[in-house]
């Protein structure tokens, strides 16, 4: 994070914030690949995770959420980083955004919806529908409980990997 800035939260359980362990894991997973990046964060929450990867050199960073208090938060932490410039919110559904035609190509996709609510298969869906949104070298990334994990037959991305923390499962895909 920037070295020392507290994040604000969201009150109640409008969001499912991501624990110390799985970011840090996740973070050392993309080590140094992160420098120089162009990252989405899908069903952005407060920012933690696109902010992680800005302050770890990320070149620029895409927020999405849906719900206003939420997204209220998630830019008092953008401010609060002083990643301004280089960070874009959208207060829309990711479902929606994912329709458009792709502005940019990401290097990295993260994907942690609400739970149990598949919405994390939906969104794969979306992106089967629409793959231009991952650069070719690129990696989506999804947090998952692991009793919502389901192997998925894909046109346009393989899963390459999977790690598990406790109830949370990251899967990470890459284009085919």
């Amino acid at each position: 994070m920037a070295k020392g800035t507290r994040l604000k939260v969201v009150p109640g359980n409008i969001t499912r914030p991501i624990t110390d362990k799985v970011k840090g894991a996740l973070f050392n997973i993309l080590s140094n690949d992160i420098e120089g990046c162009i990252f989405l964060d899908l069903f952005g929450g407060t920012g933690s995770v696109g902010l992680e990867a800005l302050s770890r050199g990320a070149e620029f960073a895409v927020f999405i959420e849906k719900n206003r208090a939420a997204c209220t938060i998630l830019k008092e932490n953008i401010t609060s980083t002083r990643f301004g410039e280089s960070a874009d919110v959208f207060l829309m559904d990711a479902l929606k955004y994912l329709q458009k035609e792709p502005d940019r190509l990401f290097d990295y996709i993260f994907v942690a919806p609400p739970q149990f609510k598949a919405l994390w298969k939906k969104t794969i869906y979306r992106l089967e529908e629409n793959p231009q949104w991952l650069d070719p070298d690129g990696k989506l990334i999804v947090q998952i409980d692991v009793l919502e994990y389901e192997k998925m037959d894909l046109s346009h991305f393989t899963e390459v990997e999977q790690r598990k923390y406790g109830d949370t499962l990251l899967l990470f895909y890459e284009r085919k």
